[in-house]
């Protein structure tokens, strides 16, 4: 194998990749990152077997040659010196050889490195997916899918299905919901093809946090293919496999109220200032509890008591109050999340009682909801 190719191009495409290998593996081939030179381009590999990532660079695009390929081939390279070799070299074109034994030359410049690769044939075959169940969606969308929910995954082991964040494809909406059984994040969007039947699968929060890092904010397509136990994320020139998480996602439907008794209405980001005051002397107790009052002529009480720290009381007007009045602790993180992750200026938020869970959305949006349980404290 014999290539020459832009070294940024590389640089790009090996730290995409990167983001899958972990030096923490049972299966040492896959510390190292797998390199496919053919006539077409360069393909670069890594995974951890939870999840894996690929990206092509092409021989040429808009006409400007990125590679040229003098023999195919492949090799599986060290990632952690191979990556710090592309960074760091001198010109801005590399030249890869490889020799007998899976010796393999990086030149560049006046620079010139050996590295011992490993045989490309142990390397792990990714998935072969069938493409039957797949839609699509703009990727700045799929991204701001994922900042709204990944936030409430779980991150205790114990019940490893809500680690992951469930997508359900039903006619032509997609919703994802997730949930660490203190709190709930849910957003639906409209997805752009037609897919025949209901899909609900879960997947990993931190895969999607993984996709998200990589995806570029682009309003081109992203295509999703989903499959018994795995799910394909198919951009320009990246593919993107994850393992679905096995099991049952709890049903959350039942768990989202249908009415209320206090209807608050307020801005998001004056609401936020206040929780983070507040929790400024909440922090000191590990659960950060932050008080809510509601008093007449819409005034909001926000305010936080550590008796051996101090206190602190802040009032904002509301929008509108309506309902019974309300006294109410909860989690400052927890809200303060909440409200990072609305879109829109305004927030309705939706109180059943102080023992209830309560229902935070964007004033004028009934695709994004978030759910909170309250904190016992009195």
């Amino acid at each position: 194998m014999k290539f020459i190719i832009q070294r940024d191009r590389l640089v790009h495409s090996v730290q995409e990749v990167m983001k899958a290998v972990t030096s923490r593996t049972t299966i040492p081939i896959l510390t190292g990152i797998k390199i496919n030179a053919t006539t077409e381009g360069i393909t670069l590999t890594g995974s951890d077997s939870d999840i894996s990532i690929q990206s092509f660079i092409p021989a040429e695009e808009d006409g400007n040659e990125i590679v040229e390929v003098q023999t195919s081939g492949d090799i599986v390279l060290n990632a952690r010196f191979f990556s710090e070799i592309v960074k760091k070299l001198p010109m801005d074109t590399v030249e890869i050889e490889v020799q007998t034994n899976f010796q393999t030359i990086i030149r560049s410049g006046k620079a010139e490195f050996n590295l011992n690769g490993l045989d490309p044939e142990e390397y792990p075959h990714l998935p072969i997916i069938e493409e039957a169940n797949l839609f699509k969606l703009p990727t700045d969308l799929l991204k701001t899918l994922i900042r709204q929910t990944v936030f409430a995954v779980s991150t205790s082991e114990t019940r490893p299905i809500l680690t992951g964040v469930n997508l359900k494809v039903e006619n032509d909406e997609l919703t994802c919901i997730a949930t660490d059984s203190h709190r709930l994040a849910m957003r639906t969007a409209n997805i752009e093809s037609k897919i025949n039947g209901t899909y609900s699968v879960v997947i990993p929060g931190k895969s999607l946090n993984e996709l998200s890092k990589i995806l570029d904010d682009t309003n081109e397509l992203i295509e999703i293919v989903i499959t018994e136990n795995q799910v394909l994320f198919k951009a320009k020139n990246l593919l993107f496999f994850s393992r679905l998480l096995e099991g049952n996602y709890p049903d959350t439907s039942r768990l989202i109220p249908t009415d209320s008794k206090t209807d608050v209405i307020v801005k998001t980001k004056e609401l936020l200032q206040a929780i983070d005051r507040a929790s400024l002397l909440a922090k000191e107790n590990r659960n950060n509890v932050v008080k809510l009052l509601t008093h007449d002529g819409g005034v909001i009480e926000v305010s936080s008591n550590t008796p051996e720290v101090g206190k602190v009381v802040e009032e904002i007007v509301a929008e509108a109050i309506e309902g019974e009045e309300l006294k109410i602790s909860f989690s400052a993180k927890f809200v303060m999340d909440a409200l990072k992750a609305l879109e829109g200026t305004d927030i309705k938020i939706s109180f059943t009682g102080a023992m209830r869970p309560f229902v935070i959305c964007p004033l004028h949006d009934d695709r994004m909801l978030q759910l909170i349980l309250p904190v016992r404290t009195y």
